[in-house]
């Protein structure tokens, strides 16, 4: 019956996933729930949490801005450990217990009073957010199998863009008021969806590790020296890593760029993100199709490499046009950019998941997840004096280098690969020759 059930399932992901981001009924759409509930408290504290942090608390801006960049960094040390504990037990409990330990730090931002105090429960926020991520990517290979793992992937992402924007439309609400309650209401609903989420999670069926199948126990991957020091999947994540720069360079420089060069009013920042967010949950699972399997998904993210270098300039010719040219040139060049990302984010899945081992998905995807938080972590640095110091040909110069990832990547998938398949034999040779 569960096969019958999972083989529905996915013919239900390719009739109807193209159309919402709300999957039928059954695993995924459990999943999307929990993640949606998440995501609502992403977007109430992403909107609420700088004015609350230095209006409400007290702390000056660069302090906010020091304490979270350096526990961002700290945090990331988490992701490799907790994926690899979800290797070796269930990750839908091991989430579930995560988003309730988030639930407890995000209502500690209330005993924050003072610098130190903030430092150290952003800290443990952040170690909770990073390890939480790669045991979530293990859970959605479990729940979806690697036939339907980057179909899920993509899902989430449409249902997370929605839960952050509805989030973020609440959290309004508490930054109108200004007012300590209200920021303390904000604060408590953020925990309260961590613990909704868990709720939901638990409907999932436990996952264990088990001796046969796609999901194998056992520490046979650390034994050979781990993610950390697999040199080719990490050749391929670190290029997969640059282009996700280009979630900095939507939310960061772009609305900077938008003030500031192109001389359209503040109100068209939303505007252009309000375009990503709406074409992010229409096509999320669309671009994501034939990214299943490493050679393809690395051709994938050399055609998205492609695209984010042909909005650079778009984007830069935004600067010495009059204002409506340039709002109408912003809102294309945000589209263009919006399908780079989405192709990027189903093609760094499908490498993730097909060039990880079997036994060792939760610790590949964490080693993963931390070049990807090391590209964030020096983003914002590198592409403002880049970008908005270099202008025009800084935006080129970011162009040539999505351009040059994208076209590496086909070759550092082959490479890596190759070593797959040479290692392949090896490992057949351990098993015992069957009686002729």
């Amino acid at each position: 019956m569960a096969v019958n059930e999972d083989a529905a399932a996915r013919r239900g992901w390719r009739g109807l996933l193209g159309a919402s981001p709300i999957p039928p009924p059954g695993r995924l759409r459990t999943l999307s729930l929990a993640t949606l509930a998440n995501t609502v408290g992403s977007g109430l504290w992403l909107a609420g949490a700088a004015l609350y942090l230095t209006r409400d608390v007290g702390l000056s801006p660069a302090s906010v801005g020091a304490g979270l960049t350096l526990a961002g960094l700290v945090g990331l040390t988490a992701s490799v450990p907790l994926g690899g504990l979800a290797d070796r037990r269930d990750p839908r409990t091991l989430r579930a217990l995560l988003q309730v330990c988030q639930a407890v730090v995000a209502a500690a931002y209330l005993l924050v009073d003072s610098f130190p105090v903030f430092l150290a429960v952003a800290v443990l926020d952040a170690l909770l957010t990073s390890g939480n991520l790669a045991v979530r990517a293990a859970l959605v290979a479990a729940v979806a199998g690697p036939q339907g793992r980057v179909h899920a992937f993509a899902t989430l992402r449409a249902v997370a863009n929605l839960g952050i924007a509805v989030g973020t439309a609440l959290a309004g609400l508490a930054l109108a008021a200004d007012t300590h309650r209200a920021y303390q209401v904000l604060v408590v609903g953020d925990a309260a969806t961590y613990l909704l989420s868990a709720a939901l999670l638990l409907r999932l069926p436990a996952y264990p590790p088990t001796t046969g199948g796609g999901r194998r126990a056992g520490p046979a991957t650390f034994r050979r020296g781990g993610a950390l020091r697999d040199g080719r999947f990490l050749a391929v994540s670190a290029a997969s890593a640059v282009p996700a720069l280009h979630l900095t360079t939507l939310t960061l420089v772009v609305p900077l760029w938008t003030v500031t060069r192109a001389g359209a009013p503040p109100p068209v920042v939303s505007a252009v993100l309000l375009t990503n967010t709406v074409l992010t949950v229409l096509l999320a699972v669309r671009l994501s199709r034939g990214a299943d399997t490493a050679a393809p998904a690395a051709r994938q993210l050399r055609r998205a490499g492609l695209v984010l270098a042909a909005a650079t300039p778009l984007y830069a010719a935004t600067g010495g046009l009059s204002t409506v040219p340039a709002v109408a040139l912003l809102l294309v060049a945000t589209a263009v950019w919006t399908l780079g990302d989405l192709w990027h984010g189903s093609a760094a899945a499908g490498l993730a998941y097909d060039l990880a081992p079997p036994d060792a998905l939760g610790a590949y995807q964490g080693a993963d997840g931390l070049l990807a938080g090391l590209a964030r972590a020096v983003g914002p640095a590198l592409l403002t004096l880049l970008v908005l110091d270099g202008g025009v040909p800084g935006w080129l110069a970011l162009g040539v280098l999505f351009a040059g990832v994208g076209l590496a990547a086909p070759a550092l998938t082959g490479w890596a690969l190759a070593n797959r398949a040479a290692d392949e034999p090896a490992v057949a040779d351990d098993r015992p020759t069957a009686a002729v």
